[in-house]
């Protein structure tokens, strides 16, 4: 379990929350559906860690990896971003540099503990317990496990929610989707958490995505 370091999130100063509303204000006006998404993919992954016990501290290094984990689709086309159909090997590889992006994003940050806390998370979220991942084709037990908790969150977000090209899909199809890729993509056991879990989850949902949009519309 992570421990709570000396540095942690209660003793972030203000300041820097106005570094962090500057940086999801730049992914807002690239790309208003990746900033509505990373806030949703924050509000998932802070719910899937709590109920995966993990300690505060630990849910809010997941909420905020979360938040954090697709800004730098702000270096990817639109056109690759939001294409209907299969990328090609070129996109994907522009695709794939997403997450080093964001970690470059948020090294500024990184003078304080609790945002040095996000990078593992962040740089792995697309990492599978099979090694076919990216960016490292890092395999089960080497995966950081907020990564992983992010990689559930960020799977069903993509897979429910309406899309540019296409409508989202319905839940029972996604929670197939996650049990059909549960120990080849996914954690086995955080997909059954997620999935037991997040019935339970309506009335709090919508309250914690509200506390992070009014986080981050606070004036600076």
């Amino acid at each position: 379990m992570m421990q709570k370091p000396q540095n942690s999130f209660d003793e972030v100063p203000e300041s820097v929350f106005e570094e962090v509303r500057a940086i999801m204000q730049k992914v807002r006006d690239t790309d208003e559906e990746t900033f509505h998404h990373c806030v949703r993919v924050s509000r998932g992954a802070r719910l899937l860690a709590q109920a995966a016990g993990l300690s505060e501290y630990e849910q809010k290094v997941a909420e905020y990896a979360g938040l954090f984990h697709d800004i730098g689709k702000v270096f990817v086309p639109t056109t690759i971003i939001n294409k209907p159909g299969k990328l090609t090997d070129e996109e994907y590889d522009i695709m794939k540099s997403h997450p080093m992006k964001s970690v470059q994003m948020i090294e500024p940050l990184c003078r304080h503990q609790f945002f040095k806390d996000l990078i593992p998370g962040i740089m792995h979220h697309h990492e599978r317990v099979d090694g076919r991942g990216y960016p490292f084709k890092t395999a089960g037990a080497d995966i950081p496990y907020i990564s992983k908790v992010i990689l559930v969150a960020d799977t069903w977000d993509a897979m429910s929610m309406d899309r540019a090209y296409r409508k989202g899909l319905p839940v029972a199809v996604v929670e197939k989707e996650l049990r059909d890729c549960s120990g080849t993509q996914f954690d086995p056991q955080l997909v059954e958490v997620f999935l037991t879990a997040r019935r339970f989850w309506a009335r709090f949902a919508e309250e914690i995505e509200q506390e992070m949009l009014e986080t981050l519309a606070q004036a600076a």
